[in-house]
């Protein structure tokens, strides 16, 4: 019979175990560690308690998570100690402290078990004792962990980095827009694992979900669903219209706000894409599934998956309406695992989207799919791989209806969705464009045998440039929001006789998923069109017109088009144009020093022809703003005139870190900027 120790207390050696473990930034109040990997405790033995003698002291190590832990789903497992702990599965070893009344145990975690809450218990012959608790996270620094990443860079970007750039506007003019993740801030991993507990799997089957936990493509499955709000009591309500009675979408400036409110009381109102995207990242990262957030410009919705995005206009050239749209940009997360359910190759970044399109299995989730079957047109392979080959492949075809019924295609492109798809670059606030790891470049061979593989039975006849009347429209160089400025539309004939027909050219305020708004100018002329000759049509566009109708986006989609009845030969040139924002002027006076009260003072121009009111700048930043945003309200502003603002704020850390600032106002909105600080002693 084996000697029971006699244990005082069980010290949990938190500063050391978060160190080697990465998880030093969540805290020191409880234990967190990765999985497949040693941690280590110290049990403190009581005065004259016998020593641990190796090969004659023996005792059993039971972790367990979960509301029901069972042997058979992984999340009760009981170990006793050997020579050292192996790196396959949960194991535990010990040496006697330097003093001879402390026991050091080692205990590795499997590389794959669930990730959650677990409580730890030493049995020594059915006498039990509770050494605490730790949480289980999945670990990228594990070769043998379903997420690992071989590149420290990347880990400290994907896993660890507290904030980050979000790329929005059209692939144009793209402009990153700063983000707080904070998944390290206080109370944030426990809403993250209450989202876990929220998920209607858990509450239908806890046991089956809590043993699933233990794999980062259900989890992220799970979040995909989560994040929305649209079949559960998920984080965020999507919205693109009305925002009474919310936060409108392009005020969030970081997750943690976001996440709070949640686990306060139930779902967040408003979210779009950006804002589902950069929560589901904060989620990921926290849980420590490498992640980062992804823009596609002209982002396909295609609602009938046939990889068509069409298009349909009357007779004289008013748009019909069709669920089928395209998005100036659509954002959405790529997490970093491996596919053991697929073939090897499909390892490495996966495309999950938690903003709520089309249902997915009967609930709106989307992913994960795997970069490398979308790039391949690879579209059997889970989950969701058509849909997402649509948001960055789709052919676009414009179609006129008759009177007689029929449809005539009279334009379109195979190159118009799917660019300049961006993600913030490693270790630094330049954008990175991944494009090519989405696709094949645009018009290449490998490209469109791709998508003729995907079409199967659908094979599109590409257009060349043959003669025939050429339309584009002309931008103006400064279109800063408040200004009046004039864009034009040039038509010119390729044929060898001249050409007349009506010109036409719209203005529309459009939301950033291609939702037409109110018209904000309209021009039109007849036109006769001599042989290798061009016209212009300009259009003027005035704030007094378009102020009202534009969104926080700044959107406005101007389209061309031409009509000849007689020998129904219709053509369409179509862009979108993102005014400029003013710029934000941000100083610091003085230096950032740690727990001494330091003042921001922030400024900005007034570019509208009108008074601004209900005027506020936001601060935040991870370590500077103890995790909660800042607001300081200003005066009306006048036309052309500053508005100011000075905001006092005590930084709790030392080291680098990012301010951000939001400008919010009745009449402009969304307005952000940062800079970075550097924290001193």
């Amino acid at each position: 019979m084996s000697e029971v120790l006699d244990i005082e207390r069980c010290d949990l050696d938190i500063k050391s175990n978060s160190s080697s473990h990465h998880t030093e930034l969540y805290g020191e109040e409880r234990l967190i560690v990765r999985r497949g990997q040693p941690f280590n405790i110290i049990l403190h033995l009581k005065t004259g308690s016998k020593e641990f003698t190796p090969g004659e002291t023996s005792f059993t190590l039971i972790v367990e998570t979960g509301p029901l832990p069972r042997k058979e789903s992984d999340t009760k497992v009981s170990f006793g100690l050997r020579d050292s702990t192996v790196d396959t599965e949960w194991s535990a070893s010990a040496t006697n402290g330097p003093s001879g009344n402390t026991l050091t145990v080692s205990i590795s975690s499997s590389p794959n078990a669930p990730i959650g809450i677990y409580s730890l218990t030493l049995d020594q012959e059915g006498q039990e004792t509770s050494l605490g608790q730790f949480i289980l996270l999945f670990n990228a620094w594990c070769p043998r962990d379903a997420v690992f990443m071989r590149s420290e860079t990347k880990r400290q970007e994907y896993v660890l980095a507290q904030h980050g750039q979000i790329y929005r506007g059209t692939y144009k003019r793209i402009k990153g827009t700063p983000w707080n993740f904070g998944q390290f801030d206080q109370d944030i991993l426990d809403i993250c694992l209450k989202i876990l507990d929220d998920n209607p799997k858990f509450v239908s089957d806890a046991d089956k979900d809590c043993s699933a936990r233990k794999n980062p493509i259900y989890v992220t499955r799970v979040l995909s669903a989560m994040i929305n709000s649209n079949d559960d009591s998920g984080v965020l309500v999507g919205e693109w219209g009305e925002f009474s009675g919310g936060v409108h979408p392009g005020l969030w400036i970081g997750s943690g706000d976001i996440l709070r409110q949640w686990a306060k009381s139930g779902p967040v109102c408003y979210g779009q894409c950006w804002v589902f995207a950069a929560v589901a990242c904060t989620v990921s990262r926290a849980f420590g599934i490498p992640c980062r957030v992804v823009t596609n410009f002209g982002s396909a919705h295609d609602t009938n998956a046939n990889l068509k995005i069409e298009k349909f206009y009357d007779e004289d050239g008013e748009s019909l309406s069709n669920s089928d749209s395209i998005w100036n940009f659509h954002v959405w997360v790529d997490s970093w695992m491996t596919r053991p359910d697929l073939e090897p190759e499909f390892d490495g970044w996966q495309a999950s989207d938690p903003t709520p399109q089309e249902k997915s299995e009967g609930v709106f989730c989307c992913g994960p799919a795997p970069l490398r079957a979308i790039k391949q047109g690879e579209l059997t392979k889970k989950y969701d791989a058509p849909f997402i080959f649509a948001e960055v492949n789709a052919d676009v075809v414009d179609m006129v209806r008759l009177s007689n019924g029929k449809f005539v295609t009279f334009g379109g492109s195979t190159k118009s969705v799917g660019r300049f798809i961006s993600t913030k670059a490693v270790g630094s606030d330049k954008r990175h464009d991944i494009t090519h790891q989405y696709k094949y470049p645009e018009g290449s061979k490998e490209e469109r045998e791709v998508y003729e593989k995907a079409q199967h039975h659908n094979k599109l006849q590409q257009q060349g440039e043959e003669p025939g009347l050429h339309l584009k429209i002309k931008l103006a160089e400064n279109m800063i929001v408040g200004s009046d400025f004039e864009v034009y539309a040039v038509l010119t004939n390729n044929y060898i006789e001249a050409k007349t027909c009506t010109f036409l050219f719209f203005a529309k305020a459009v939301g950033y998923n291609g939702k037409q708004g109110d018209s904000c100018g309209y021009a039109s002329d007849k036109v006769e069109v001599p042989p290798g000759e061009e016209r212009r049509l300009s259009l003027r566009l005035e704030y007094d017109r378009y102020g009202s109708a534009i969104t926080s986006d700044r959107l406005i989609q101007l389209a061309a088009i031409t009509i000849d009845k007689e020998t129904i030969d219709y053509h369409k040139a179509e862009k979108t144009i993102v005014l400029d924002e003013p710029d934000m002027e941000i100083k610091l006076v003085g230096e950032a020093t740690v727990n001494q009260s330091v003042t921001a003072e922030m400024s900005l121009l007034n570019p509208l022809p009108e008074l601004l009111q209900d005027c506020s700048f936001t601060i935040e930043g991870v370590g500077l703003t103890d995790g909660k945003p800042v607001t300081a309200e200003t005066e009306d502003v006048g036309p052309k005139q500053e508005a100011k603002a000075s905001v006092k704020f005590t930084p709790t850390r030392v080291g680098s870190s990012v301010l951000l600032v939001n400008f919010d106002s009745d009449k402009l909105k969304n307005i952000k900027s940062f800079i970075n600080v550097a924290v001193k002693e």
